[in-house]
């Protein structure tokens, strides 16, 4: 018993680390989507430039992904976890300062957080599915459920903040400040990324050793593997769903809807809530009926909420549309990093390549609303989402678990 208790403690505190990392990118997050009306109306943006302005998140998102994998394995996931946070505090504190001086400061800010927001995705998801494997069962939801709970909080508190009138630099640079902080102490917990019985031996020569040519060639390897490509491609698709809604849907409350701010925002809070409750309960629906049926039934949900949403013609519609919208992309990005991550040796660089295609859609769906903003609204242009939720529905099957791999 003595034992299993010394054992068990530490995967304890490494599990709440988890939880609070996948939580505070969560608030970090919603605490900027929360302000971006009042950025908006600060910079005097259509609907086409908030999207190119916006695609500077998911270009730094990008550069960083196509880096995590090497990143992580060489420094870690604790360490570039803690360093990506305390980028995304200065980045942070950046558009809460740049936004009063104009368009250039905030997009160059919101490049750092992206990049930020992308190694520190990749980074936890890898300290995630370590803890997965201690734990022996589905958690990775779950992890993701505390990301959408940190949303929820930011979102919130956002709103809040519109209603009391608080600025946005005001707002901002405290949320940055507090975000970077616990975050550094809580990764201190995290686990080694990988089990002892996976770790290569150590060579007693170092003509042994792999060169860096080899690593660097096994990792765009990854690249050319059917399944993680496929899986990838079934993460954008959910990616794309879920980041319309984080971006878009307050614009759309406010400009489609005539509600004010407050409203907008609230809606955007219930989004992010429906998406709690999918990650909170996702594990048992998961562990009951398998991966494949439960994100294809939900990726039917989002599309009858998004429906109602466009449709609604009242705003009480579409806020029954906004929470079956959420719950419905709930359990798409989560599962997607799980199965990136079935085969433990390989989850480091195989996870950044399905993170790296799943950002993707963050690239390139902001400029795509915004565009389609200006010719049919924003709130029609969000029809969109709907060709990428058929793509899921079709690559589902890319997520099915793999059998474990034989061991020597």
């Amino acid at each position: 018993m003595a034992a299993a208790t010394v054992v068990g403690a530490p995967v304890r505190a490494a599990t709440r680390g988890v939880y609070t990392a996948f939580t505070l990118m969560g608030f970090a997050s919603a605490s900027w989507a929360a302000r971006i009306p009042q950025v908006r109306d600060e910079l005097g943006l259509s609907p086409s430039r908030l999207g190119l302005v916006l695609l500077a998140i998911a270009a730094g998102s990008i550069v960083s992904l196509v880096l995590a994998g090497q990143i992580v394995a060489h420094f870690g996931s604790r360490r570039t976890v803690a360093a990506m946070a305390g980028l995304l505090g200065i980045a942070l504190s950046g558009t809460a300062i740049g936004y009063q001086f104009g368009v250039l400061p905030v997009v160059i800010a919101l490049f750092f957080a992206g990049f930020a927001n992308g190694g520190w995705d990749v980074a936890m998801n890898v300290q995630g599915t370590v803890v997965e494997r201690h734990l022996g069962k589905a958690i990775m939801p779950r992890f993701h459920a505390g990301y959408s709970v940190g949303t929820v909080a930011g979102a919130l508190i956002g709103a809040g903040a519109v209603a009391l009138h608080l600025s946005v630099t005001v707002h901002l640079m405290i949320s940055a400040i507090l975000v970077a902080i616990i975050v550094m102490l809580a990764v201190q917990a995290f686990l080694p990324d990988e089990p002892e019985d996976l770790e290569p031996p150590v060579p007693t020569d170092p003509a042994h050793a792999a060169p860096p040519a080899s690593r660097v060639a096994g990792a765009l390897a990854t690249w050319r593997e059917p399944r993680t490509v496929l899986i990838g491609l079934f993460v954008l698709a959910f990616a794309f769903t879920e980041g319309a809604g984080l971006d878009w849907i307050s614009i759309a409350m406010i400009d489609g809807y005539g509600v004010p701010a407050t409203v907008g925002t609230l809606a955007f809070a219930t989004f992010l809530a429906a998406m709690t409750i999918g990650r909170w309960f996702g594990p048992g629906w998961l562990d009951r009926f398998g991966r494949v049926p439960v994100v294809r039934a939900l990726a039917g949900v989002s599309l009858v909420g998004l429906a109602l949403f466009v449709f609604g013609q009242a705003p009480a519609v579409a806020f029954i549309g906004v929470l079956l919208w959420g719950l419905g992309a709930s359990l798409g990005f989560p599962v997607g990093m799980s199965a990136a991550a079935d085969d433990p040796a390989h989850a480091a660089p195989r996870v950044s390549v399905v993170a790296t295609i799943g950002y993707c859609a963050f690239l390139g769906g902001p400029p795509l609303v915004g565009f389609l903003g200006d010719h049919v609204t924003v709130l029609k242009g969000l029809l969109a989402v709907a060709a990428l939720l058929a793509v899921a529905i079709a690559l589902a099957d890319a997520v099915k678990p793999l059998s474990a791999p034989p061991r020597a």
